[in-house]
């Protein structure tokens, strides 16, 4: 059974994190968030289609493909950094915590097509209304889970917070699969919601000291089958690193 998610309006979006700590928005509501054409977030789909597989999972699974890139989003201007490594403190990721993870970057013409930084730029604006003006410090996690091992787990961690200030996890697209619903619980209270992403460009923007968030497994329809993410991170005290 598929629960339908809570789809609300662009513009309550800052209220409803600010009041719940999590909002879902359909295409069309992505759409009015960011101001960016269905066409142009259509373009940076076919990109998921090359993504290096995972080395770092530490259940020796062979069903995530990732791109990993950061950036800085000042104002209007959203600059890219040196490439750097991915690392979480194990307080928030038990299973790959304190390890630091080098991923392939997102390729240079995926970074250069405005709708990649139209995304960004336009979510960070939702994350300064909250938090008042400032810098934004982003990683961008490009996304493939796959059925390679008949299962794939978009969070082998489990329900998790991220150590950040906000969250958006954007669905890209899913073919041949069934499971990999959301799920969303108060940190500090008894309360949560479940439901499936299926539209593309869909999304769910989370305040992370708010809620924690965890994706169920997939597996196959009738042949091999995936489930593609964009997940972006915002924090506003630098990059998490070891030191």
């Amino acid at each position: 059974m598929s629960f339908q998610p809570p789809l609300i309006p662009a513009t309550e979006v800052p209220t409803a994190l600010r009041d719940r700590g999590y909002a879902v928005l359909s295409r069309d509501g992505l759409h009015a968030l960011t101001g960016l054409s269905g066409s142009a977030l259509d373009a940076l789909q076919p990109s998921w289609n090359d993504l290096p597989l995972d080395g770092f999972l530490r259940d020796g699974g062979r069903y995530r493909s990732r791109r990993h890139s950061c950036f800085i989003v000042d104002g209007g201007s959203v600059t890219q950094v040196p490439h750097r490594a991915h690392w979480q403190p194990v307080e928030y990721n038990a299973l790959h915590g304190g390890l630091e993870r080098w991923f392939e970057p997102v390729r240079p013409d995926v970074v250069s097509q405005p709708a990649w930084a139209g995304l960004i730029r336009g979510i960070a604006a939702t994350c300064s209304q909250l938090r008042g003006e400032r810098p934004w410090y982003v990683e961008a996690h490009q996304f493939r889970i796959d059925t390679t091992d008949g299962i794939g787990r978009p969070t082998p961690e489990g329900a998790h917070r991220d150590g950040v200030d906000f969250v958006a996890v954007v669905l890209v697209g899913r073919e041949g699969i069934k499971g990999g619903e959301t799920r969303v619980f108060e940190a500090d209270g008894p309360n949560g919601l479940r439901f499936t992403l299926t539209e593309p460009w869909s999304a769910l923007l989370l305040d992370d000291a708010r809620v924690i968030h965890e994706s169920t497994p997939i597996q196959p329809l009738d042949g091999p089958g995936h489930r593609d993410t964009l997940v972006l991170t915002f924090r506003a005290e630098g990059f998490q690193g070891p030191g």
